[in-house]
């Protein structure tokens, strides 16, 4: 009995966040297609999937989408923890649509800056001009930008605890050795905490220290 009520928490949790574990999902189905190809022909269909100068250029709709469904380096267990840490609490707190206009945001605009850094790097003959066909794809933008809007979900003083410690996280590797990555990491953070305005009437943080009012029925 202890097992089945387990198992129905966990199940309760997985529907309160059900654009979070529908997004898993997927990225599982993809993840195992990625280990069913050769790696040539795994580096070629995700290059065509890929955010980089080159498919933006052409075709920027279609791989801003897909980009989003794929995980470079076929390591699934790992965000399904991350995306559990995050993007759930995230989703239960802002909603469904308001969590995923924070993803959005956070993932194609920190996108179309990172490259746009980096088309200018190639111009100014800062970066090779093989560039253009960089391998870029993922789901971090759009992770940094709801690590940095949970911000807003935490109450002061550990509130700027937590925000500081996502600027030393994202910023030091731009402060230290930037890469275009980088720049869009950092960049999905700011987005994130410009996502201020969606925080507008969610339930207001609670102190770690205080315990829970007992429920009423």
């Amino acid at each position: 009995m202890r097992i089945l009520r387990g198992l129905d928490r966990v199940w309760a949790y997985v529907r309160s966040a059900p654009g979070t574990y529908v997004w898993l999902a997927i990225l599982f189905v993809t993840t195992v297609a990625l280990h069913h190809m050769s790696p040539h022909f795994e580096t070629e269909f995700l290059r065509r999937r890929s955010t980089n100068i080159h498919e933006l250029s052409d075709d920027p709709g279609r791989v801003l989408l897909q980009s989003a469904m794929w995980i470079d380096g076929g390591r699934w267990l790992p965000y399904a923890v991350l995306y559990t840490v995050f993007h759930a609490p995230a989703e239960r707190w802002l909603g469904t649509l308001r969590w995923l206009m924070v993803c959005v945001a956070a993932h194609v605009l920190a996108t179309l800056i990172s490259e746009a850094a980096l088309l200018k790097a190639v111009r100014d003959g800062l970066a090779p001009h093989s560039a253009v066909d960089t391998l870029d794809i993922g789901v971090s933008y759009a992770l940094a930008g709801v690590v940095a809007v949970l911000t807003y979900r935490i109450p002061s003083p550990w509130r700027y605890g937590y925000l500081l410690g996502v600027l030393l996280v994202y910023g030091l590797p731009l402060a230290s050795e930037p890469t275009f990555t980088d720049l869009g990491h950092f960049t999905a953070v700011l987005i994130g905490l410009c996502c201020l305005p969606l925080t507008v009437g969610r339930s207001e943080p609670r102190n770690p220290k205080e315990t829970p009012a007992p429920h009423r029925g």
